[in-house]
């Protein structure tokens, strides 16, 4: 999994946002805020990772429960897949 390098991620009035650059946003109706967490999982997606590189990142930076993180995650990775800002690769998928 990895992000389209057609979106970025910017803060607009103190909210964190993903927008879509170049050609894309021509073709991208809307925007997608995100909190802390989805801030952290942009970051990590910004390389090639795994569902369970996302998962560690997460639970090693957050105190949360293992089953809530991993439903927090796949809720932001499947807004993501959605609107076509994250690519995905079945081989490099692990849930």
């Amino acid at each position: 999994m990895k992000i389209d390098r057609n979106f970025v991620l910017r803060e607009i009035a103190g909210e964190c946002i993903i927008i879509p650059t170049g050609k894309t946003a021509l073709e991208f109706n809307g925007l997608i805020t995100v909190n802390e967490i989805g801030m952290e999982l942009w970051k990590m997606l910004q390389n090639e990772v795994t569902f369970d590189d996302l998962l560690k990142g997460i639970m090693e930076e957050y105190d949360v429960d293992k089953e809530v993180a991993k439903e927090d995650i796949q809720d932001f990775l499947d807004k993501l897949i959605d609107g076509g800002i994250l690519t995905e690769d079945d081989s490099t998928e692990s849930r």
